[in-house]
């Protein structure tokens, strides 16, 4: 089986190549703007037909498309985000392959949610801001087109390789710099958000890829349990060994403060794809600490 993989040296993209590339019978194909890609492409700048050609050349069974961006200008987000995903699709159906779809959506795109409300597929998407807006853009463009699709609503990913500018990979970071009696400034940390593995991502990346028959058009992948970030921030001290203060007076995000609550239904996903999280949420911060340091946890 042949699965093409745009986004693949992403965050997500980077774990989700890895673990198809450990499956019997898979081999991946990797596109973006990366040095020897098999497919390279810039869904923000690319043609229909241009791309839809490269497609049909290409012959993949299965196309995952990681792309996406989460900072950055008003532009910036369209172009990846909104743009992205309508130019893939267009091209996919103009090049007339038999070849299942599966985008990697976002939770922003649901918004503020009353606390203590689990999120279902069907629940209002009310996303703040442009990021929320255009990943919202996108999941529609994929749920709508007249392909074999589906839309994987991603919650919080965290695990080694959690990026910087994500709250468990910033507070990595700070931690690591302030040295185990030091201090570490963050933002508020009262919010409640749905963390889950980047490597049970990829496991439902992956069985997205090849469940039998049509998938409901869209699913959320979450660990299906709210967790205050202040949590997050624990678990990594103690992971890290870290004895100093974790003050909450410093600039956070704007769009976490105007979502205090977030927690996926899970039911869906674990129908349609079999999929269930494995990993608890101190192996995962372990292993991103672990990853980011090289060190052993104390």
């Amino acid at each position: 089986m042949r699965i093409l993989v745009l986004g693949s040296t992403g965050f997500l993209g980077r774990h989700i190549t890895e673990h198809l590339r450990a499956l019997p019978g898979v081999r991946v194909l990797r596109g973006g703007r990366s040095p020897g890609a098999d497919l390279p492409v810039d869904l923000t700048t690319a043609t229909v037909p241009a791309l839809a050609a490269d497609l049909h050349a290409l012959a993949p069974d299965a196309v995952v498309n990681c792309a996406g961006a989460v900072g950055g200008g008003p532009l910036r987000l369209a172009e990846t985000n909104a743009r992205g995903p309508a130019v893939l699709c267009e091209a996919l159906s103009a090049a007339a392959l038999p070849v299942r779809l599966v985008h990697l959506g976002s939770a922003g795109e649901y918004g503020a949610t009353p606390t203590g409300q689990a999120l279902t597929e069907d629940s209002p998407t009310r996303p703040q801001g442009a990021y929320g807006a255009t990943k919202l853009a996108g999941s529609l463009t994929v749920a709508e087109a007249a392909l074999d699709a589906v839309v994987l609503r991603v919650f919080n990913p965290l695990g080694p390789g959690s990026p910087g500018a994500s709250l468990p990979g910033r507070l990595a970071d700070e931690l690591r710099r302030a040295g185990p009696d030091g201090t570490v400034r963050v933002g508020d940390l009262s919010a409640y958000r749905d963390f889950v593995d980047a490597r049970d991502v990829a496991e439902a990346a992956a069985l997205a890829t090849t469940a039998p028959g049509p998938l409901p058009r869209i699913l959320n992948i979450a660990g299906g349990t709210a967790t205050r970030a202040r949590t997050v921030a624990e678990g990594l001290a103690r992971v890290s060994g870290f004895h100093g203060r974790i003050e909450e007076n410093g600039t956070g995000s704007q769009r976490s403060s105007a979502v205090s609550w977030q927690q996926a239904d899970i039911t869906a996903a674990a129908t349609a794809l079999d999929w269930r999280p494995e990993r608890t949420l101190t192996t995962s911060l372990t292993d991103l600490w672990t990853a980011r340091t090289g060190a052993p946890p104390a």
